[in-house]
């Protein structure tokens, strides 16, 4: 069977200030066109269809069209939903339009329940994990603490006990939108930390020929069976190095797995510079990305006069400017910003509570915080799923 693995749409989502919906719908077009002329069977979107869980209505529309695509082609189509996505809005009508061969996998408690198709060698289980927010979910898995690690490892233990009823020689592919261990991450991708850790062991998965990923924005494989596809279009200056692409994966007889990467149209390069201002207006060098969105950060020690103004005269496209002059390394600023370089919240909490009475927090007191940053993260994401 010849699945099209693909994720992390975020239609509705702009990079910067420029609108992506016209990209958003090429990309849709390129999906449709992959799956006729390469003799898909089976795709599968792993994720953050939408980038917020009221999507505007243009991205609403967009949408329709492409479900109605994929229908009109007669191959199905399995979906789940991200952390970007209103479950409960991406799965209505999930009913009906599993009639028309789109199969919207969007409640936790459905993980067990595959979707079944066949081919020439029998069938494929497809068992769809939409995005387990550990906090709203874990009475549902019967888990004592919240975590990513124990709800998934749980929905796990459902779909393996499924499998183990079905015929001999059933293949299995799962959807999941999930950070896993080995993953390299962008700035694109919403943060899903609860409990200070939010990468779960790919060995979570063990037990099926094909785990579809989503949620990290770079196409890449953890493991032959373990992959994410990425997301087709650039979200941040972070994916200037990706190859934005989907993965044409080839499922045999016995569940041996050969994946080739789809190349997806971008609409333009990204490009990140750095530099003091004269520099970057007259490096040859720099001549490649003058039709390339760019990011430019100036190095200069002080704050040169229209950089914006003086900067699009070379590189029209340039969408962000930041400055980060070069400074002494025992100026105060530097040494501030070293010591929260890469520090996560829990970090940062704690090296305050260690600056103000001289002592950093205790296991217990640590504990606390911990459960703060939590709640506030779970209380953030029940409010996101309300609207």
């Amino acid at each position: 069977m010849r699945l099209l693995h693909t994720s992390d749409w975020h239609l509705g989502r702009a990079f910067h200030r420029v609108d992506m919906l016209g990209a958003q719908a090429e990309f849709i077009g390129h999906l449709v066109t992959t799956v006729r002329e390469r003799g898909v069977d089976a795709v599968v979107v792993s994720g953050d269809v939408y980038d917020r869980a009221v999507p505007p209505l243009a991205a609403v529309r967009l949408f329709d069209d492409a479900l109605h695509r994929l229908a009109g082609l007669g191959v199905p189509t399995v979906m789940i939903s991200g952390n970007h996505d209103s479950a409960r809005r991406l799965g209505v009508g999930a009913g009906l339009i599993d009639r028309a061969g789109i199969h919207l996998r969007t409640e936790p408690a459905a993980c067990g329940t595959p979707v079944l198709l066949r081919d020439a060698f029998g069938d494929v289980a497809f068992y769809g994990l939409p995005y387990l927010e550990p906090a709203l979910v874990k009475d549902e898995f019967g888990v004592e603490k919240a975590g990513h690690e124990s709800v998934l490892a749980a929905a796990m233990d459902r779909v393996r006990a499924d499998l183990a009823t079905r015929a001999p020689g059933t293949r299995s592919v799962v959807l999941a939108h999930a950070f896993v261990t080995g993953g390299e991450a962008s700035d694109s991708e919403r943060d899903i930390t609860v409990g200070g850790v939010a990468s779960v062991p790919a060995g979570v998965f063990d037990g099926v020929d094909y785990v579809a990923l989503g949620h990290l924005h770079g196409s890449q494989a953890i493991t032959a069976r373990v992959r994410y596809s990425g997301s087709p279009l650039p979200y941040s200056f972070s994916e200037a190095d990706h190859r934005k692409s989907m993965w044409l994966v080839d499922l045999g007889a016995d569940g041996s797995v050969g994946a080739e990467r789809v190349d997806c149209p971008v609409p333009r390069a990204l490009a990140r510079i750095r530099g003091e201002l004269a520099q970057l207006l007259a490096d040859p060098g720099l001549a490649r990305h003058e039709e390339a969105w760019v990011e430019a950060t100036l190095t200069d020690p002080v704050r040169p006069a229209d950089p914006m103004a003086r900067l699009t005269v070379r590189f029209p496209h340039t969408l962000s400017l930041v400055f980060a002059p070069e400074r002494a390394p025992d100026d105060p600023d530097v040494s501030y910003a070293r010591r929260l370089a890469g520090r996560g919240d829990q970090q940062i909490a704690e090296d305050f509570v260690a600056h103000v009475r001289g002592a950093g927090p205790d296991e217990r007191e640590q504990a606390v915080l911990r459960d703060a940053f939590d709640t506030v993260r779970a209380d953030d994401t029940v409010r996101e799923v309300a609207r």
